[in-house]
């Protein structure tokens, strides 16, 4: 089929530079680098010469015409430069995966290069009895890094410690990460508040011309809210398992999937088998278009990634407040989230999770080393 659209076109193929390229020496080698496929190949400047010639569709032909030395190579290292999707042949581009970067043209390279760079990580984990041990592992190779910074020569004002606890500052001081959950299943009630006060949108800015702008408990850029959360639950009263996604605005949770079992939210989460044992986890998705419709430059990607840790800081405090055993994560199997979800992990993308049960007898973990 594409050959005889290539005929059409006047009998042969051409050959177009994909927009997604990178190029870097990595040590003594030249690398190019296809981010949006992640395919990526060592080559010489020559490469670099042909990619720039290819900017608009060219045949094979006039490629060799405008490189007549390297004809005899040229067929070859085409071949090779499709495969690896560094050139596409015109008329065969995915056009799906062109729409789900469509918005990200004012932000690339930068920030589409390290969106995907940074996904779906090998995590090399300890196991859960020996966390102590491999950091001391590490400590024996390099030393700890001093925990704060100090200017020991400088004038100092030494500041009043609080003279009176409140709720407010007993909740900061009990906010733990905990990795061991009891057993009986979380309230609905105290689900629906954590997610309320966590991601529910509390009152909407009306803005004449432009239209209604959300409202949150978390602090966002420019009050885009780009973040949502997917609700995957094991073991909360009244709720059946299965993964969930929470509508902010009307204060509901919509079912996308039915069943869910705890290996496979260890599975989700790096390996991280203790996360199974939890009655919920939030996955938080960004939805970039929101923020990129108001921000044009790539450093708003920074501004996404700050705003998925207001909103997993004001999940744990608030689960705190209600009594739950909370952690954070960012040991994350992207892809398999992703297509759990059914979102494409570019327009949309998942970035942090965050979850919860109900608090175990003893300390956590942290509270353990202290001295």
């Amino acid at each position: 089929m594409a050959e005889k659209r290539a005929k059409r076109r006047g009998g042969e193929e051409r050959y177009r530079r994909s927009r997604f390229l990178m190029s870097y020496w990595l040590g003594p080698v030249l690398v190019f680098e296809n981010y949006a496929k992640q395919e990526r190949i060592a080559g010489s400047t020559f490469v670099s010469e042909v990619l720039d010639y290819c900017g608009a569709g060219k045949t094979l032909r006039e490629i060799e015409e405008q490189f007549p030395e390297q004809r005899g190579a040229l067929r070859a290292g085409i071949r090779q430069l499709v495969k690896h999707a560094l050139l596409e042949i015109c008329g065969q581009e995915n056009q799906r995966l062109e729409r789900s970067w469509a918005g990200w043209s004012r932000w690339n390279p930068a920030a589409g290069y390290f969106h995907l760079s940074t996904k779906d990580v090998k995590f090399a984990l300890p196991s859960e009895n020996n966390g102590a041990s491999g950091l001391r592992r590490i400590a024996k190779l390099r030393p700890l890094p001093p925990p704060v910074k100090k200017y020991p020569d400088a004038p100092a004002v030494t500041l009043p410690r609080i003279k009176r606890e409140s709720e407010f500052s007993r909740v900061l001081k009990e906010r733990r990460t905990w990795r061991e959950f009891a057993a009986p299943p979380v309230t609905l009630e105290k689900l629906a508040q954590l997610l309320w006060l966590s991601f529910g949108v509390q009152s909407w800015a009306k803005i004449p011309g432009v239209g209604n702008l959300a409202l949150k408990t978390s602090p966002s850029g420019g009050a885009m809210h780009p973040l949502e959360a997917y609700v995957a639950i094991r073991n909360v009263e009244g709720v059946a398992a299965g993964i969930y996604h929470y509508e902010a605005a009307e204060h509901r949770l919509e079912l996308l999937r039915k069943g869910l079992r705890g290996g496979e939210i260890g599975k989700m989460l790096g390996g991280q088998r203790w996360a199974g044992e939890s009655a919920f986890v939030v996955l938080l998705t960004a939805v970039f278009g929101r923020t990129q419709w108001k921000y044009e430059h790539a450093r708003a990607y920074r501004v996404v990634l700050a705003e998925a840790g207001h909103q997993c800081q004001t999940f744990c405090l608030t689960a705190t407040w209600l009594g739950l055993a909370p952690f954070c994560t960012m040991a994350l199997a992207d892809t398999q989230i992703e297509k759990t979800m059914g979102i494409d992990g570019v327009s949309e993308s998942v970035l942090y999770a965050a979850g919860a049960g109900r608090r175990p007898s003893g300390k956590a973990t942290a509270e353990r080393w202290r001295s």
